[in-house]
């Protein structure tokens, strides 16, 4: 059977290409809606994102044939997206502002009505104010700190600005990198204790990602916290210890159908991995990554 195309997201998805750079998508569901405006403030180039029912991402292979001299700073206007990047996951509401750095792999999803705006910052630009510093991406910057709030107001001002100069839209571009660099500091020197602690959570969760009794209680227990801990801990970084868990599963899942072979059973493939019903394990793989299993299997080969 040939996959439905869904030829308004092919569209979208040629012009986030031409505007954004190279990313791969899938449509997730059938009400798919997606707009993309773009502004060019002189130094500022800035793209205007407004979409439903998407996932996008970037590959190694997408990468390598594109400019990767950039992190995207999202400045998530309305409604909810999803980002991973570096291992984390992280969901940004109205007024939340996050990085994603252009130069490494990366996803993005949108369920839900969402509208945002992508500001490109030039890499060389941050590098100078985080020298020797890796920079955390895909980490929500929220809306209550007065920061992101100046960096949101700093942006739609040089936004309406039609007589903003060169020399001064990169001067817009130098404050909204200061404007973010303490906020971005307060980031780095998360107290290594609690990291740890986290780190030591979720390689528990990789561990055990076949088994039945992963779940919170479970998790908790085994690491000597509460359940109210473990979901803070979670919270903090923008994830819900259920919604991780079971994306884990279908990343691995989706690994393992890329490598399996013609005849293997795709419901199998989900049953090893903690799915124990056939029809749920589709229906969420779907929500992932846009595709069925079978679908999913047919495109990877």
């Amino acid at each position: 059977m040939t996959p439905v195309v869904n030829r308004d997201f092919e569209q979208w998805l040629t012009q986030i290409n031409q505007v954004c750079g190279n990313f791969a998508g899938n449509p997730l569901a059938d009400d798919f809606v997606g707009e993309l405006e773009t502004s060019y403030a002189k130094g500022l180039k800035l793209s205007t994102v407004t979409t439903r029912g998407a996932t996008l991402f970037r590959t190694s292979q997408e990468i390598k044939g594109g400019d990767d001299a950039w992190f995207y700073t999202v400045f998530q206007l309305s409604g909810q997206a999803m980002m991973e990047q570096d291992a984390r996951q992280v969901v940004i509401g109205a007024g939340d502002i996050s990085l994603i750095d252009a130069s490494r792999p990366c996803s993005l999803y949108w369920e839900q009505d969402s509208r945002q705006i992508s500001l490109l910052l030039p890499r060389t630009l941050l590098e100078q104010h985080f020298p020797h510093q890796k920079i955390g991406c895909a980490e929500r910057l929220p809306s209550n700190l007065p920061m992101v709030q100046l960096s949101h107001s700093l942006l739609q001002e040089s936004m309406n600005n039609t007589a903003m100069s060169e020399s001064e839209s990169e001067a817009a571009l130098q404050a909204m990198v200061c404007l973010l660099r303490p906020v971005l500091h307060q980031r780095e020197s998360t107290p290594p204790r609690r990291e740890r602690q986290f780190q030591k959570v979720v390689t528990l969760i990789d561990d055990n990602i076949r088994e039945e009794t992963l779940r919170p209680e479970w998790i908790a227990g085994e690491t000597g916290m509460s359940v109210r801990s473990l979901y803070r801990m979670f919270a903090d970084k923008g994830l819900v210890v259920a919604q991780y868990i079971r994306n884990r599963r279908l990343d691995f899942c989706a690994e393992a159908i890329r490598h399996a072979g013609e005849d293997e059973k795709l419901a199998g493939i989900g049953f090893n991995w903690g799915f124990t019903d056939q029809s749920h394990f589709s229906t969420a793989f779907k929500q992932r990554f846009g595709l069925t299993p079978g679908e999913y299997r047919r495109k990877s080969r």
